[in-house]
């Protein structure tokens, strides 16, 4: 029998159990004494001579060698097929040991017989079946049966032809101040434009295991063409055009087109507070007192004074603020700015700007005070990730605080989560005393009235949900309290002086600058704050 493998055969004569071992060729594998061991084992052949079969095995890697196992004798072996299917499932191996001298050669009807009785009911390779019984190889591991995989599909995908970059930082001249002339940050549109296409998903198909098991492919993601008004879409609703010329915005995957609103002089009683679903275009100044308040973005091209700016997109002042201790700045995205002076501001975004004096200034993103003058003087301004500033204080060491490494979103939302878990505990401690009174009343078999009982239902009712809602209040108080005090990412920048009075925060580790810090920059550094030149 030819075979590549190093492979062995029992032979039953009249003086006992005898083993052929007979070496393959070099480009095979060698027969291993653990081969062996497992098969005589397989047929329940224990009692035989290992140190005489060890040596046999040594002398067969160059030829031919018999050796006898057992005084006894036993019917002869047919040929054997051992099955393992893998872990997953989606394949299974055979390996097979020859029949004894006399013994029967396994048929394919047979092969299939044991692959069935292991489990294996699809994916039956009958080509190697075939192949096997042609030309048999023995002592080495084959495949049998492959499972198919399932086929994956694709998600569906919307391509927008518009801007929907909303974090491009405008443009610097040469003197490092802000060019208001080339923003380029609003997605300008025409009528008839084609906003954005959908590419439908393509649906995958099931797959089955060696054992016969459907294997569903992953769930695709099914998307549809969301829009607001003034915009139609293709009979197959797979385009989005634009009924106007204006400007269009993507908001939580939802497409809202509309013309900008511009005021041509100054905003004040000439034209009352403005509301606007897109942007707001100002030529001239905001005036104490008035408010702007967009969907979009807010442009204006004077000095907004004490007024009150709100824009779901960015707002960009060519001049700046003068809040006047009363004005109020708040963008959904970046704010871009000549000056803040006696302000509240607040970004979702970043803030560029080329001076802050007194004032309450946040971003989620970095504050970049740059240009000609590039100072922060006096305030407390707070960044989640980065500020970067020329000159921070004064030489009269006026009180300037410098914050980074906490979204001030998550603080806001850290302070409302505790003021809401004393509101509940308050309810509760007003609630529960009166139950108890109640409860301890009827278990004395004090009889009330209807009316009574249902108060007392509902004020159960309502103890339990605020018991359920101050639980999930103080998950949230707690996780948000190890967000705010595990981040350690914040830096902040100093490219000319810090003087005293200057307070640095980074994630909740204090520093104070007693004396002038230069050209450096204030990281923290484990439970401390390090500083670092540039």
């Amino acid at each position: 029998m030819d075979n590549r493998n190093g492979y062995f055969q029992l032979d039953m004569k009249a003086d006992g159990t005898y083993i052929r071992l007979i070496p393959g060729r070099p480009d095979g594998k060698a027969l291993e004494f653990d081969d062996l061991s497992k098969y005589l084992s397989k047929v329940k052949i224990y009692d035989y001579d290992i140190n005489s079969l060890a040596k046999a095995l040594t002398v067969s890697k160059e030829k031919p060698v018999e050796c006898k196992l057992t005084l006894a004798k036993i019917p002869n072996i047919d040929e054997m097929l051992e099955v393992a299917i893998s872990a997953d499932k989606m394949y299974a191996e055979g390996i097979f040991y020859p029949p004894s001298v006399g013994g029967r050669r396994l048929k394919k009807d047979d092969i299939v017989d044991i692959m069935r009785k292991s489990g294996i009911k699809y994916g039956i390779i009958d080509d190697i079946i075939d192949d096997y019984i042609k030309t048999p190889i023995y002592n080495e591991v084959i495949i049998i049966a492959r499972g198919a995989k399932p086929t994956e599909g694709k998600d569906a995908e919307i391509i927008y032809y518009f801007n929907t970059d909303k974090t491009l930082k405008p443009k610097e001249k040469d003197d490092g101040t802000v060019d208001f002339h080339q923003l380029d940050m609003i997605s300008s549109i025409n009528k008839g434009d084609l906003l954005a296409q959908l590419i439908p998903e393509v649906n995958g198909a099931p797959g089955t295991d060696v054992m016969g098991t459907s294997i569903l492919p992953k769930k695709i993601m099914r998307k549809v063409l969301k829009h607001g008004r003034d915009i139609y879409l293709s009979e197959d609703g797979l385009k989005m055009f634009s009924s106007v010329s204006g400007h269009a915005d993507l908001v939580n995957d939802k497409v809202f087109v509309s013309n900008t609103f511009e005021v041509l002089a100054d905003v004040d009683s000439s034209t009352g507070d403005i509301e606007y679903e897109g942007n707001v275009t100002v030529k001239g100044n905001v005036t104490s007192g008035y408010s702007i308040r967009a969907k979009g973005d807010i442009i204006v091209d004077g000095v907004v004074e004490g007024a009150r700016l709100y824009a779901g997109g960015q707002i960009v002042l060519k001049r700046g603020m003068q809040g006047m201790n009363k004005g109020t700045m708040e963008a959904e995205g970046n704010i871009i700015t000549k000056f803040i002076e006696n302000a509240v501001v607040k970004s979702g975004g970043y803030i560029t700007t080329e001076a802050i004096l007194h004032s309450k200034v946040s971003a989620r993103g970095d504050i970049t005070v740059g240009g000609k003058k590039g100072f922060i003087t006096g305030g407390e301004i707070t960044s989640g990730t980065a500020i970067t500033v020329k000159t921070a204080g004064s030489t009269m060491g006026t009180y300037t605080l410098l914050e980074v490494g906490i979204d001030p979103k998550k603080v806001e939302n850290y302070k409302a989560m505790q003021k809401r878990i004393t509101g509940i505990e308050a309810d509760l401690d007003k609630l529960l005393p009166i139950i108890d009174t109640y409860k301890r009343k009827i278990s004395q078999g004090e009889i009330f009235s209807q009316e009574k009982l249902d108060y007392i239902r509902i004020a159960t009712n309502n103890c339990i949900m605020l018991r359920k809602e101050l639980k999930e209040c103080q998950n949230q108080f707690e996780q948000l309290r190890a967000e705010i005090g595990n981040n350690d990412e914040g830096w902040i920048k100093v490219e000319n002086i810090a003087y005293p009075g200057v307070k640095v925060v980074i994630s909740n580790v204090i520093y104070y600058i007693k004396t002038e810090v230069h050209y450096s920059k204030f990281i923290r550094d484990r439970a401390d704050i390090k500083i670092v030149g540039l």
